[in-house]
């Protein structure tokens, strides 16, 4: 093959497991290397100060990042830049900025645009519990306004900087249609965070949002073992969320960045495979009579919730495959119960309101047997109301000893 047919085939547009696997990985051949190398330095030499003194004022006028190695590891990272660019790739963005996890990206995403005057957002409930308190709390000297999808028009202020949704929403599954509401932000930047979705289901910017986050801890990393965040979105906003991350330090380290491009190689294939499952586990629980109501959206994924009929807690303590835990995505199925954990912050009336209710469970599937998921969870439906702890009498003691502390016999969950 002649130079000029490679660069065509190498231009052409290439499929979404096939950027999963190659990109920000094009150059290793090049380089004689077949796995992504880990750049660990936090500092990096220079003999011509004057020279980098030019750059650094070039990134601080205009957040390009500087032509050369890096000067700090604050400012850049070539191993945690790979994953920036495969992510923009998966997303079909212009660029991307990663951070140390999804808060503070978008913590970077509100600071930037109020840093333009922008401080009130439009945003929809519900949302993943610590973006609703960010915001409600106005930590940042933000201004929520929230609403349904249907007036986010009617909400929009001159100085509404961001309209915020995430679809499918954590943890009721709530979907909203982006091109709709995307039309209905006007000239106001669209964030949508895709993180139970990701770019295998979804691809927001296609459908008109300007700005697309994600908690990278969950399906981008796939296995509990790395946490960070990430933005995808045009180059100019780029620019501006890579000065506030120099600025606030919010930066992903090397190794999670090494860790999260690993990842992303897998996603397609991680993703289809769970959502099988979770399809599956969705038609079974509405079937069963010891569950109230199902809610699983129409682009399919991972996740499941489920109102039960009897006592959630019960639930959570029954299971013992599936993991009772906070977060989701990994390869391993967890369970969690919204209203106790992932959206305690949020206020009783508000989470309510959002259709987060106390009897409401979150599962996040994995990668296991179907079947076997099934039998871990159908007996925790099952499992009896937990006994409380009897207190019995102390065994005699010897005669030195002045004060008899109750022994609580175990329960009969063993726990």
């Amino acid at each position: 093959m002649d130079t000029d047919t490679q660069d065509r085939a190498q231009a052409a547009p290439r499929a979404l497991a096939t950027e999963a696997v190659h990109a920000g990985r094009d150059d290793l051949a090049g380089l004689g290397l077949h796995a992504p190398p880990i750049d660990l330095s936090t500092t990096y030499p220079s003999y011509d100060s004057a020279a980098e003194a030019a750059r650094i004022d070039a990134f601080a006028a205009t957040g390009l990042l500087p032509d050369g190695p890096p000067v700090y590891a604050r400012l850049d990272n070539p191993t945690v830049g790979r994953f920036e660019t495969a992510l923009a790739r998966l997303e079909g963005a212009a660029d991307a900025v990663a951070f140390a996890s999804g808060m503070a990206a978008l913590t970077a995403v509100l600071l930037a645009r109020a840093s333009a005057g922008l401080r009130h957002v439009v945003a929809v409930r519900p949302l993943y519990g610590c973006s609703d308190h960010l915001l409600d709390a106005g930590l940042l000297g933000t201004e929520v306004t929230w609403v349904d999808p249907a007036g986010i028009a009617d909400a929009l202020r001159p100085d509404t900087g961001l309209v915020i949704v995430e679809t499918p929403a954590n943890p009721t599954l709530a979907e909203v249609d982006v091109r709709a509401v995307a039309h209905a932000c006007g000239s106001v930047p669209l964030l949508v965070d895709n993180t139970f979705a990701t770019p295998v289901l979804q691809r927001p910017l296609e459908q008109g949002a300007r700005i697309v986050m994600h908690s990278a801890t969950k399906y981008l990393g796939g296995h509990g073992d790395v946490m960070g965040g990430v933005v995808a979105c045009d180059d100019a906003f780029a620019r501006q969320l890579r000065q506030v991350r120099f600025a606030t330090g919010g930066v992903l380290h090397p190794l999670a960045g090494y860790l999260l491009l690993r990842g992303l190689s897998t996603l397609p294939v991680r993703m289809r495979a769970a959502a099988g499952s979770a399809a599956e586990l969705a038609r079974r629980l509405a079937a069963d009579p010891r569950v109230a109501r199902v809610h699983y959206p129409k682009v399919g994924g991972a996740m499941v919730s489920f109102e039960v009929n009897g006592d959630p807690h019960r639930v959570i303590a029954g299971v013992r495959l599936i993991t009772p835990a906070v977060s989701l995505g990994s390869v391993d199925t967890l369970i969690q119960h919204p209203a106790s954990i992932s959206h305690r912050i949020v206020a009783e009336g508000d989470r309510r309101s959002a259709g987060v209710s106390d009897r409401l469970l979150r599962l996040s599937v994995g990668l296991e047997d179907v079947e076997d998921l099934w039998s871990d969870l159908s007996r925790a439906l099952s499992a009896p109301p937990a006994t409380p702890a009897r207190t019995v009498p102390a065994p005699a003691k010897p005669a030195a000893r002045t004060t008899d502390a109750p022994v609580r016999e175990p329960s009969a969950a063993g726990r």
